[in-house]
């Protein structure tokens, strides 16, 4: 096993590698692709044994949370677990393409995160995270709010955290009281760049979602898009010697604020390949400020 960079998460002061797994891709059928149980005990084990010490999950993720508890809680002590509330407790998944709505009541919030805990086979969250970035409103006019610091008291979770994205991040950066944001980050996803550092100095820890940008050209996603934006910035004679994949990894391990990236993946090969990105470390500065240069030029 590998020693991989580690950051603290902001005020949480838990150790968490610059690499998280992203477990979204445990989820399966109909919202992803079909991932056997062989498949999905064969990636976990090796994320752990990899080194990688943050999985990120929630309870709209169809199979993620049964998995992980069926294969790897008996190795509980090896990760910092992080799930999502508001999602719907008892729903069928929404078809792909679509969203389950997020529901953010006393009830609802306090059903999924017990639920959440009987799936994972724990007995409490390093991390619960609000989903779906609702407004300041809905998270106080029911209660939802209330409810999770009520668990934490409970010791049923031990950090309030928010899957946020604009127009609602300034007024959760505001609120205070989270000790976690997730926020969506990549060299061709930057329009929350400069809010994920104001997070960081309010104290929060920083999870990035979709920084390996969903794919990578070469993987037949450079038509349209993000990717579009690729193209128009002319970034391929910077690559030297990476793949466009480690290119844009690198690109987001950059960021100073961040603390985990969390990429998904199962394959092992593309596993391997996202640590080897990692421990090249952050991209060379005069490149990273190149590729910005160019990559503001198109918005």
């Amino acid at each position: 096993m590998t020693d991989l960079p580690r950051r603290d998460l902001g005020r949480t002061g838990l150790p968490v590698t610059m690499l998280g797994y992203g477990a979204m891709e445990l989820r399966g059928a109909p919202r992803g692709p079909d991932v056997t149980e062989a498949q999905a005990e064969t990636i976990l084990n090796a994320v752990l044994d990899a080194g990688i010490n943050y999985l990120d999950t929630s309870i709209d993720y169809g199979l993620s949370e049964g998995r992980i508890g069926r294969y790897i809680s008996r190795r509980r002590s090896e990760y910092y677990l992080a799930s999502k509330c508001g999602c719907t407790v008892g729903t069928d998944p929404a078809p792909r393409g679509q969203r389950n709505p997020h529901v953010y009541t006393h009830d609802n919030i306090r059903a999924g995160v017990e639920q959440s805990l009987r799936r994972l086979h724990t007995d409490y969250l390093d991390v619960v995270q609000f989903h779906g970035s609702p407004s300041r409103q809905a998270l106080e006019e029911h209660g939802a709010l209330d409810t999770m610091l009520e668990l934490q008291q409970e010791e049923k979770l031990r950090f309030i955290g928010i899957s946020s994205t604009l127009p609602h991040l300034k007024d959760h950066i505001a609120m205070g009281v989270f000790d976690v944001f997730q926020i969506p980050y990549s060299a061709l996803e930057r329009e929350h760049e400069t809010l994920i550092s104001a997070a960081a100095t309010a104290g929060a820890g920083i999870v990035i979602r979709g920084g390996a940008a969903k794919g990578a050209p070469s993987e037949g996603k450079q038509e349209g898009g993000r990717w579009a934006r690729w193209q128009q910035a002319h970034l391929d004679d910077l690559l030297e010697d990476m793949t466009p994949m480690e290119f844009t990894l690198r690109f987001t391990f950059s960021h100073q604020e961040m603390d985990t990236n969390i990429v998904g993946t199962t394959n092992p090969a593309h596993l391997q390949d996202n640590i080897n990105a990692l421990l090249k470390g952050p991209l060379p500065p005069a490149i990273y400020m190149e590729a910005k240069r160019r990559l503001e030029t198109v918005g």
